[in-house]
């Protein structure tokens, strides 16, 4: 029997999830197709030795109350379920330095982050009153940040460079490097990106800072619970092979690799924007677009090592750890030197439900370019397409684990008689099951010296045809979020977006009443 939807979305990562279900609390009939065995994207989760592990989301900003991720989660119904920990409140990241004994905070609130970051920079304080009033003053130009904030003209403001800002605000190199100790959180690279990328990505950070008990898997799971509330279909193992058009080039239906054809009247595409392209067809896009895309540089992926410990031999702590084997390398930390790797990781732990005060498990992430696994590009590994790559591709994987384990020996001393079991994940790893180009763990590069470049409508030259994701506007939980509402109002209107969400803040603050 054929099945005919208002709207169908190809990919369940977090963009095509909020967005399915803004359309389905609005009564829309509505499909999600996902190809792999798990929903989520990013939020996917995996275990090991009975621990969960994150693949991409290990901690969220702005979900406090009355924040900016707090309004749009509880938008979506799931606010109050989610299972939360706060990070440490004066200290959430911590950035080190080789041959620096010293760890520099990140702190939750401004006057805790001036506060903090001056106990180790006194004469600093103006400087840094200075940088989060001008972070919070970037922020405050993008209305769908702030919810329903007034309409703006921001155009000036995607020009502004952060390396130029971050040198404007303070001429100490050390307390420059701090600054962007955490830009692994939107792809490392400070010289070239845009400032509000910077400014969008971390301020939500210091605002407040949590942790996902159980890992960001409970994201997704919420909101498909929701979703199937709504009476929307959701179907895993549905690889969208083929997108059908009709003799006058309308987007009709879509079939998958078993064949089955799912019928609709708007499509939206959470996968990556390449990937779309091929699905639709390159003929049916003007080749100066395609160009446009083809020539986007994807930002760097990633190579990750899971360590499960044994009982009660590392102490938990409540933070990230942003290390870089110098200050000069914060600043465009993607280009490493292979021999030398890693010379910057990302580390954070799981506290251990048995024994308290002690971890369970470790987390180390670094960059790594796709070319160091492109020997293998050919090969897939998922749960539902599951293929070994190979001995020396196993050989590979282990020695980066262990050149992993002892650089973090330098911080952590007892560590590897510590472990108990080592897994990894590479850029293949984050290709096959997320399915971004070649690896990469935020879409596309931003700069600020074209940022309208990368920059792309969620509405196609494809009449019923969106986009949605990360490839599309802002990557991360909450820009993934904000470009999922942006994807909405364009099919349902924007002032209907912006009334919904104004009616829940009022009706909020009405109950508190």
């Amino acid at each position: 029997m054929k099945k005919n939807y208002d709207i169908l979305i190809i990919g369940s990562g977090l963009g095509g999830l909020v967005s399915a279900l803004i359309l389905a609390k609005e009564g829309l009939k509505v499909c999600v197709l996902e190809k792999n065995n798990q929903y989520g994207g990013n939020l996917q989760t995996f275990s090991r030795n009975k621990l969960i592990f994150d693949t991409g989301v290990h901690y969220l900003g702005g979900l406090s109350k009355e924040q900016n991720l707090y309004w749009y989660f509880s938008y979506l119904e799931i606010m109050r379920d989610l299972e939360l920990e706060q990070m440490d409140s004066h200290g959430y990241d911590k950035i080190s330095f080789d041959n620096d004994p010293l760890e520099y905070p990140h702190a939750q609130g401004h006057e805790n982050f001036i506060y903090q970051l001056s106990q180790f920079f006194p004469n600093e304080r103006k400087n840094l009153e200075k940088y989060c009033k001008e972070i919070q003053n970037i922020c405050s130009r993008f209305s769908r940040y702030n919810i329903v904030g007034e309409e703006t003209d921001y155009e000036d403001i995607l020009y502004l460079n952060t390396k130029s800002f971050i040198e404007s605000i303070t001429d100490d190199k050390t307390l420059q490097s701090v600054l962007l100790g955490s830009n692994f959180l939107y792809g490392g690279d400070s010289e070239n990106a845009p400032l509000y990328v910077h400014a969008l990505t971390i301020n939500s950070y210091i605002q407040s800072a949590y942790k996902c008990i159980g890992g960001g898997s409970q994201i997704s799971k919420l909101l498909i619970r929701k979703l199937r509330e709504y009476g929307a279909d959701i179907y895993k193992r549905s690889e969208v092979s083929e997108l059908v058009f009709d003799k006058d080039n309308i987007l009709r239906s879509v079939k998958i690799c078993s064949g089955k054809e799912y019928y609709a009247k708007q499509f939206i595409s959470n996968v990556d924007i390449r990937t779309t392209i091929t699905l639709v067809g390159e003929e049916k896009f003007k080749k100066s677009f395609l160009n446009r895309v083809f020539s986007w540089k994807p930002v760097s992926s990633c190579f990750s090592v899971y360590l499960v410990l044994k009982p009660q031999r590392i102490s938990n702590f409540n933070y990230n750890v942003y290390h870089f084997s110098s200050e000069e390398l914060v600043w465009n930390a993607t280009h490493y030197d292979e021999d030398k790797w890693p010379e910057m990781y990302m580390l954070s732990s799981t506290k251990s439900k048995e024994y308290f005060g002690f971890a369970e498990s470790l987390t180390a992430i670094s960059y790594m370019n796709f070319d160091e696994v492109r020997a293998w590009e050919n090969t897939i590994n998922t749960v539902v397409n599951e293929h070994e790559r190979g001995e020396t591709y196993k050989k590979f994987t282990q020695e980066k684990a262990e050149k992993m384990i002892s650089a973090l020996e330098k911080k952590i001393p007892d560590l590897r008689k510590s472990i108990k079991r080592v897994y990894t994940s590479s850029p293949l790893s984050y290709r096959d099951y997320i399915g971004s180009f070649e690896g990469s763990i935020y879409g596309y590069l931003k700069d600020s010296e074209n940022p309208m470049k990368t920059m792309v409508s969620p509405r196609t030259k494809i009449n019923n045809l969106f986009l949605t994701g990360q490839s599309v506007t802002m990557h991360g939980v909450l820009g993934v979020t904000v470009g999922a509402f942006n994807t909405c109002a364009e099919i349902v209107g924007k002032d209907l977006i912006n009334e919904r969400l104004r009616q829940m803040i009022n009706q909020n603050i009405s109950d508190k009443k």
